[in-house]
């Protein structure tokens, strides 16, 4: 695992945070609903289910705070594409005085089944560009992560095109579901934690 490089320690700009939950995509309407911005969907659900209003700030992302189970949260979608997520990630993390492993990263994962999903703390980056630049822009790869699965791309896909495309009406329908869980999910760990989100979302294996 890396070592944090005083990336979080820098001085705090906002208001102190419990938990920072970023939803990655890309911006823009044409990427809406695709592959890659499964992460930001499950932070507007968030949002919506806490009357929160993402608004634009500084920070090169859309932010509100909300209550959680008492807790803090930061609630924050990039406005940078996918493979400058970091830039973003690192001046919330400074805004809101949080640690990387208070940093909760929502992401779709190739190497998991369509609407799969798996909770982890820490790790690889699995090939994902915006995961390497947070760790970049952290350096630490300790910030947990909740991952929704949208397969692997067949032999005559790019892996660009996959994730850049919109899932088939079916695959549409389970993945809206799993984006429930992952919202319940990023509850379950400002409330209880990272062990209890893993256990009651991975199942028998993670």
């Amino acid at each position: 695992m890396l070592r944090r490089r005083g990336a979080a320690s820098a001085p705090r700009t906002g208001r102190p945070a419990d938990l920072l939950v970023v939803g990655l995509g890309n911006p823009g309407g044409e990427y809406e609903r695709t592959k890659h911005n499964v992460g930001a969907e499950v932070v507007e659900l968030l949002a919506q289910r806490h009357g929160a209003k993402l608004r634009t700030g500084k920070e090169r992302a859309r932010v509100d705070e909300v209550r959680i189970a008492g807790k803090q949260v930061a609630l924050a979608i990039p406005l940078t594409y996918m493979n400058d997520s970091g830039d973003a990630v690192r001046r919330l993390v400074r805004r809101f005085g949080v640690e990387p492993e208070q940093v909760v990263i929502v992401h779709d994962e190739l190497d998991l089944p369509v609407a799969a999903l798996r909770v982890k703390s820490g790790g690889g980056l699995a090939g994902h560009n915006g995961l390497r630049s947070i760790t970049s822009h952290l350096h630490s790869d300790a910030f947990q992560r909740i991952r929704i699965g949208v397969g692997k791309p067949t032999s005559k896909e790019r892996g660009a095109d996959h994730v850049l495309s919109k899932f088939s009406k079916r695959d549409r329908a389970e993945v809206d579901v799993t984006i429930e869980q992952a919202a319940d999910a990023a509850e379950l760990i400002a409330s209880d934690g990272i062990d209890a989100a893993m256990s009651a979302f991975n199942g028998s294996s993670a």
